[in-house]
């Protein structure tokens, strides 16, 4: 008896020790993976970009690019009037360094930065509603940063680049531009009654296009004077029947004929059958004996028929104002649009 309650004693110690062990080695597993865990980095959060980056209009490229019409006389500005490799170049880009008329006389600081521009010429002979002068068309060159300066000259570097730098260019302050918020894209009225607000011409395209289409930068004859404002939307339309390249008179070729297609000798019917419909009254033709109907042509249709919804191309909005003009960027289109399309403000 003796012996066996000595027996079940030590197996009770046994099977304690055993649990304890156990115990304290699931405990020390546990805190060494949570300290693992806890040394991990932490997965990076995907985070949206901001909304309104997202919705502009217009990139740096267009809205520093675009060019405009200026309707007041430029004052003397800073030329271009040399370069460091102008030995072997004529044409210089980002990264060429040119040589200005103006210094530390005219106020020339070093780290100051001018945009380059090159008058083009007066705007004439484009479609056009507003009469009068227009401005200048000024394409705008690119940037560039002064980097040394002496009395009478400076040095500078060009930084950015929309086309090719001339001598000859003129230099002025960077303007300061903001590209408008684009309005989320939506399926375009094209049977969009006029809104009645102020009506221009698309004058002329960048780059002297004359078929333009989305995301493509323009000119039009409307501006501060008709209280224009970057940012607003405008619809660009034409007449109904009108946009063709060439002008082509469409008419008829098959007139109706009393003897139509008929032939002599099973004679069925006195028309013809490309023609379009008869008028209702008719001309008696003494000389062949019979009615002779005369078929209503599309120019008589189009003349006597009630004014017609215009035509919807697309919309563009303004990015930048002057004077009398305006400069926009085509954001939507239906169909081709064109130089002499009209605008509607919306």
């Amino acid at each position: 008896m003796y012996h066996l309650l000595k027996t079940l004693l030590l197996s009770a110690i046994c099977l304690a020790a055993l649990i304890v062990s156990a115990t304290a080695q699931t405990a020390s597993t546990t805190s060494t993976d949570l300290a693992i865990v806890a040394q991990q980095p932490a997965r990076p959060q995907m985070q949206a970009p901001p909304a309104e980056s997202a919705l502009r209009v217009a990139g740096r490229s267009a809205l520093y690019c675009a060019g405009y019409i200026q309707f007041q006389k430029f004052p003397d500005l800073p030329e271009i009037v040399g370069a460091e490799q102008e030995q072997e170049q004529r044409t210089f880009s980002q990264g060429n360094v040119v040589y200005l008329n103006a210094g530390s006389r005219e106020g020339i600081k070093e780290g100051q930065e001018f945009q380059i521009i090159r008058p083009r010429g007066d705007v004439k002979s484009v479609h056009r509603q507003k009469h009068g002068y227009l401005g200048m068309y000024v394409q705008e060159v690119g940037e560039l940063q002064i980097i040394k300066v002496s009395e009478n000259t400076s040095a500078a570097q060009i930084t950015f680049s929309c086309d090719t730098a001339l001598l000859g260019d003129l230099l002025r302050e960077i303007p300061r531009r903001e590209s408008p918020l684009a309005r989320p894209e939506t399926t375009l009225d094209r049977f969009a009654d006029p809104s009645s607000k102020q009506t221009g011409r698309l004058m002329m395209a960048r780059d002297g296009r004359e078929m333009v289409t989305k995301n493509d930068v323009v000119y039009i004859d409307l501006g501060a004077e008709d209280n224009l404002n970057r940012g607003d939307y405008l619809t660009i339309f034409r007449p109904l029947g009108t946009g063709n390249v060439t002008r082509v008179d469409n008419e008829e070729n098959a007139l109706g004929r009393t003897d139509g297609f008929q032939s002599d000798r099973y004679r069925g019917g006195g028309y013809g059958l490309q023609a379009q419909r008869s008028k209702d009254t008719s001309t008696f033709a003494t000389s062949r004996g019979y009615y002779r109907y005369k078929p209503i042509t599309s120019k008589e249709v189009k003349r006597l028929r009630p004014l017609m919804p215009r035509k919807f191309v697309g919309e563009m909005v303004v990015i930048d104002v002057q004077s009398r003009t305006a400069t926009a960027i085509i954001t939507q289109v239906v169909s081709e649009a064109h130089t002499g399309d009209w605008v509607e403000v919306k």
